[in-house]
């Protein structure tokens, strides 16, 4: 198979949202799988069941997406390694990263009374939200090792380039959820239960089809699957370097997340709800943002294994520009839109108007955070994974956890103005560390990476 070319295209622009697009209408399905969850609980006879979810969706967060490393490192891998023409290294880092998902997906399965008795408590929700937690947890459990092998699969598929390919991926796994969720929860009264249970079916079909579309993509890529060599520490060393330091930064990030949930449950179930719902639409954001975010990881990752700085530098631009006008669309949205959206998704009575109360965080979040999501993907695909790591840890323990600490006595509105500061923090950190690589990418120099 020929090197992939390393000219400039014509149209850089074009180029990412050829990218991007797929990306980001399969995971405005992920988030919209949390939104039908919010309506079809929203429209049980309490808000305890929508409450217990908001508990347990967080703390499987915690747990799954510490582990996000899966995904994004293997990205970063594949694309430099695409890049520079190594395809055996397309094949070792996929049997790498499968091992290590199915390894802790077991694990966490094993140890998953444990996690639950240590955990409940930091969230401290009532006496009936807390039996539904559990309800939900110990089936929804039973899909980890499924879960982590698909973030390797996205990872993996995204770094080869083929944006299309996830988005099948995606978009099956998220529809057959939803048609699930209806089906468990509308249908047969199964509530939380089904709500897990449906998550849980659709991870295992999803990882079906995502090994199948992994091998249809290595067909006519020259190398072959060895997995006793692959597995040799000398050739997991640069995974496990990667994956250590995306793992601390994301794990301060899901500590923050959970904080937020865990801060929002000790003020009432009706504020955790009121959260839940706002949380939902965040996240409509974030997944939004993230189409550009992995086209910079895997489009500036493969220029950086080919080497071509002026490749990199319009893709910066190209990147950049695209992630501050999706900013502005869904900021210009929930100006207009937002207290319609939440009370389509609750008739819970008082529900809707006070979520509506704190919709003005929700309306600055997506400027706030627009910097650190683009750079994200820019670090990862230039290899300065550390940064991440490192501002990351400092926006959590002397940004967030001070601030919130400080603000407690304004109640929810403390809490969401403690979370707007710690995403500004991340924005301005990432900025100014990335400052000095810029520049020399602007000259057309080399950088270490």
């Amino acid at each position: 198979m020929p090197k992939p070319p390393s000219s400039v295209p014509v149209s850089t622009n074009r180029q990412v949202w050829q990218f991007a697009w797929p990306v980001i209408l399969s995971n405005i399905t992920v988030s919209l799988l949390g939104l039908v969850d919010s309506a079809v609980l929203g429209r049980q006879d309490s808000p305890i069941y929508l409450g217990a979810v908001a508990v347990g969706a967080s703390l499987f967060s915690f747990i799954f997406w510490a582990f996000g490393f899966l995904r994004m490192g293997t990205t970063g891998e594949v694309s430099r390694a695409y890049g520079r023409g190594h395809y055996q290294r397309m094949y070792d880092v996929l049997i790498q990263a499968l091992t290590i998902a199915g390894v802790l997906g077991v694990a966490i399965i094993v140890i998953s009374r444990p996690i639950l008795d240590l955990a409940l408590p930091f969230f401290n929700p009532g006496q009936a939200v807390s039996s539904e937690v559990g309800n939900y947890f110990f089936i929804r459990v039973l899909s980890a090792p499924a879960t982590l092998a698909n973030y390797a699969v996205l990872g993996w598929l995204l770094g080869r380039q083929v944006a299309k390919a996830s988005l099948i991926l995606l978009v099956f796994q998220n529809l057959l959820n939803i048609v699930l969720n209806l089906l468990f929860v509308l249908g047969l009264g199964m509530a939380v239960k089904g709500v897990a249970l449906a998550t849980v079916i659709a991870e295992y079909a999803s990882l079906g089809l995502g090994l199948y579309l992994c091998l249809r993509y290595l067909s006519g890529v020259s190398g072959h699957f060895r997995f006793r060599e692959a597995l040799y520490l000398s050739q997991l060393k640069a995974l496990m370097v990667v994956n250590r330091q995306l793992f601390i930064r994301t794990l301060c990030l899901l500590l923050t997340m959970s904080m937020f949930t865990a801060w929002g449950a000790r003020q009432g179930d009706e504020i955790l709800a009121a959260n839940a719902l706002l949380i939902n639409l965040l996240m409509l954001v974030i997944y939004a943002l993230d189409g550009f975010a992995f086209a910079a990881e895997a489009l500036i990752g493969k220029a950086t294994g080919e080497g071509c700085i002026r490749l990199i530098n319009k893709l910066l631009t190209s990147t950049f520009l695209c992630s501050v006008l999706m900013a502005a669309v869904f900021s210009i949205f929930f100006v207009v839109f937002g207290q319609l959206l939440l009370s389509f998704l609750t008739d819970i009575e008082g529900l809707a108007e006070l979520a509506g109360n704190y919709l003005p965080w929700l309306i600055a979040m997506p400027f706030l955070g627009v910097i650190c999501f683009w750079l994200d993907g820019v670090y990862i695909g230039i290899g300065r994974t550390g940064l991440m790591q490192n501002i990351m840890v400092l926006s959590t323990f002397l940004v967030f956890i001070p601030v919130l600490y400080l603000t407690r006595s304004a109640g929810n509105h403390g809490l969401w103005f403690a979370f707007a500061v710690f995403t500004a923090a991340r924005s301005s950190g990432m900025l100014m560390s990335f400052l000095p690589i810029y520049r020399k990418i602007r000259k057309g120099q080399s950088f270490s990476f």
